[in-house]
């Protein structure tokens, strides 16, 4: 029988000590590994660099998919993944959908793998 794997909240800004504090448990990696799995994908950090520098924060998912050229299903799917890992926040306005980066996700994320970075 395969073992099953931890639920974690991924939603949620990472907060561990930064990898270079102390070995970091078996519960702290996974939470880093499932986030950094999520953005392991060209065109997710792509997408997640066009959010980042948009006009007004945010855009919606057809100009997304000009964007990266590929088809709004396409982009959709990988904003989904996006969205589990707490990356990403949607709003559905009417036909439309737009998304926003979660700035303060993604700060975590980046204080957890080299809290020196960018002083």
């Amino acid at each position: 029988m395969p073992k099953a794997l931890p639920v974690i909240d991924v939603s949620a800004p990472i907060c561990c000590e930064p990898v270079s504090a102390a070995p970091m448990s078996d519960n702290a990696a996974l939470e880093l590994a499932l986030r950094l799995k999520a953005l392991a994908d060209p065109v997710r950090i792509k997408l997640v660099s066009i959010l980042l520098t948009a006009d007004g924060g945010e855009v919606c998912t057809c100009d997304l998919a000009t964007g990266v050229d590929l088809a709004e299903s396409t982009v959709s799917h990988h904003l989904g993944q996006l969205r589990k890992a707490g990356m990403v926040v949607s709003e559905r306005r009417g036909m439309n959908v737009f998304y926003r980066a979660r700035a303060e996700s993604l700060e975590a994320l980046r204080a957890v793998l080299d809290p020196n970075c960018c002083r």
